[in-house]
């Protein structure tokens, strides 16, 4: 995004110079190169570069040692920065059109909001792209053809831009290979590989942007009558989807969040429960449940679905459970291995555990499974239940093993301890306890909705984030020196401007997120919802041109502290449609106010490319 935002103001700042169309061409074949080459040497190299950014990153990662590692940092350094010049200069022409036309365009602010709807339209395509789970060869398609359109005129640049994106379509159609099928979610890339023994389907196997995710397993009596052989290591009473049900045999109520493919899910029914309600935030992998899974749990009566995510579920829902069971609830595989931040982080927070503890009845059972792999992610879930619970959780290690039919897991087991207690009466599950439960464990802080970063041991910048940052600030310094935009030319009110927007656009999605959800469908609609007030700031200034600056720097921070101050558990009202006003007022106004100081300079500066320019290549700044 950074990159993104770089490329595009550069590229408004010299909306005088002539555009040069290689600098989207050659950067995009280069990409689609890079990924679709069937070049094995190229596809190592290239996966293993996440893995050494996520060596020095000291953040928890699955598979990534957690030592801080130079000479690997600046072997990923030497690739990373690179790419990100390239994906800044594939922004450069669209810039320069942009800023060229807002510049020679008669109509000043009228053209400015029509650019501003442009975006709202392409938000609007975006989110069709994903409804319709479209792959990347139909994202590239719409691109060619829009970009084709808008060259028309010129034979030489529309015939180039077209035979471009051909062969990037080209590319793209590569077939991944006969026994998979590839899949494209909202979220991340879906790889189905059926899982077979001796020529006989027994499951499939699901990855995520090419790491393994999770699996469809048939664990019907007539399947282990049928497959004794599957369940020699690990006997199917102690398969990890029926461990829970040993702490509470046929609940009338339970709650699965991460639902996935419905194991968890075939599990509860199997096992004797009376109501499921199961939670999943991507729709493609609730899809291919619903299609694949030889139980069809989602297909019972008895099973309700919701399509959401966790922390927005446990925050929103009234209902009350007997058993509530967070299913290896983590999103590793949707984020960079040097970030510290990910789609689960507001699951894994006390206020998120407390409000989990709100849907749980007085005698009901809490578990949590999660693939503990790191002593302090076992301490800092440890700590969370017992500070939530007021008392330890019991902890066991189900069997697991590649070869096994099974999915493992660490259990933290809260809730009713007479319940507990009663379910440990039972000889066989004391025994498994006790063979189960020799691991280590060391504290961590606590994760919190202010700081909810699960992954990262304590708080504090990670090194490999502080070095890759300064050296793509090294690199944005000298993109700005070499093309002439450099500091002494730079419009400071508007870089300030621009670096304050990118804060104050990441802290309203980040609540957002918290009062209806971190899904892709709210995302579109907050950032829809803040281009339409940067619409109606400029309609305001068209109809009343001299409206005091004065007024809307006074708006910004009234409504920031009112942001500041009200806590966004009274923002929680039943009506949804009080909840999205009152969200509107407290958390988005500030933009309107800002909207208006903006296309007040805007105008005041004649509309010049430099002034958007400047105002653009700032998010680098707010990110950092």
């Amino acid at each position: 995004m950074i990159a993104c935002f770089l490329g595009f103001g550069l590229g408004c700042y010299l909306c005088r110079r002539r555009v040069n169309l290689l600098l989207i061409v050659v950067p995009l074949l280069t990409f689609t190169l890079i990924i679709k080459l069937p070049w094995d040497s190229l596809r190592v190299f290239i996966s293993v570069i996440p893995a050494y950014v996520g060596a020095s990153s000291q953040v928890h990662v699955w598979g990534v040692p957690s030592e801080f590692s130079f000479p690997l940092l600046a072997a990923a350094l030497a690739v990373i920065v690179p790419f990100f010049g390239l994906i800044c200069f594939i922004f450069i022409p669209f810039g320069q059109l942009v800023g060229w036309y807002l510049e020679n365009n008669g109509t000043g602010i009228t053209a400015y909001s029509v650019n501003v709807i442009a975006s709202l339209a392409g938000i609007i395509l975006y989110t069709l792209l994903c409804f319709l789970y479209q792959p990347p060869i139909t994202w590239f398609l719409v691109a060619g053809l829009i970009l084709t359109g808008l060259l028309w005129r010129v034979p030489t640049l529309r015939w180039g831009v077209a035979i471009a994106f051909v062969f990037c379509l080209g590319l793209l159609s590569i077939n991944p290979g006969k026994d998979r099928s590839t899949y494209w979610s909202p979220y991340q890339k879906l790889t189905l590989i059926r899982r077979e023994i001796s020529g006989e389907p027994v499951g499939y196997e699901l990855s995520t942007n090419d790491s393994w995710y999770q699996q469809i397993l048939d664990l019907s009596p007539e399947f282990v009558k049928a497959h004794p052989e599957l369940f020699e290591s690990v006997p199917v009473e102690w398969n990890a989807y029926n461990i829970p049900y040993h702490f509470f045999p046929q609940p009338p109520s339970v709650l699965v969040l991460g639902s996935g493919m419905g194991n968890d899910v075939a599990a509860a029914v199997r096992n004797g429960a009376r109501h499921v309600t199961a939670v999943e935030i991507d729709p493609l992998i609730l899809a291919l449940g619903r299609k694949l899974h030889p139980e069809n749990p989602y297909g019972s009566p008895l099973v309700r679905t919701a399509q959401d995510d966790a922390r927005s579920y446990l925050q929103n829902s009234s209902d009350r459970f007997d058993l509530i069971v967070f299913s290896l609830l983590d999103s590793h595989t949707t984020s960079s291995h040097f970030s510290n931040i990910r789609i689960d982080n507001y699951v894994y927070t006390l206020e998120a555990l407390q409000a989990a503890k709100k849907l749980l009845k007085a005698d009901g059972i809490f578990i949590i499974k999660f693939q503990v792999d790191t002593p302090w992610i076992a301490g800092r879930l440890y700590g969370l239940l017992q500070s939530v619970f007021g008392h330890a959780p019991l902890q066991l290690e189900a069997d697991s093993s590649y070869i096994a039919y099974t999915t493992g897991g660490r259990f933290f087991i809260s809730g009713s301890e007479h319940h507990i207690q009663e379910a440990l009466s039972d000889r066989r599950l004391a025994a498994y306890v006790a063979k189960h439960n020799d691991f280590q464990m060391s504290p961590a802080s606590l994760t919190t909705d202010d700081w909810p970063y699960f992954y990262q041991h304590e708080p504090g910048l990670p090194a490999s984030v502080i070095i890759i940052s300064v050296a793509l600030v090294i690199l944005c310094w000298m993109l700005l020196r070499d093309t002439g935009a450099g500091l002494r030319s730079t419009r400071w009110h508007f870089f300030f401007l621009g670096a304050g927007f990118l804060l104050l656009e990441a802290q309203i999605v980040s609540k957002m997120a918290l009062l209806f959800g971190t899904t892709w469908i709210v995302n579109s609609i907050v950032i829809s919802g803040l281009l339409l007030l940067i619409v109606a700031a400029n309609f305001l200034v068209q109809l009343v041109p001299r409206f005091p600056v004065g007024i809307a720097y006074v708006g910004i921070f009234l409504t920031l502290f009112v942001s500041y101050a009200v806590p966004l558990e009274k923002l929680f009202f039943a009506a949804m449609w009080a909840r999205v006003l009152t969200a509107m007022i407290v958390l988005c106004l500030p933009v309107f106010f800002a909207g208006i100081i903006f296309v007040r300079s805007f105008a005041r500066e004649g509309f010049r490319g430099e002034a958007l320019g400047s105002n653009l290549m700032a998010p680098w700044l707010g990110e950092f």
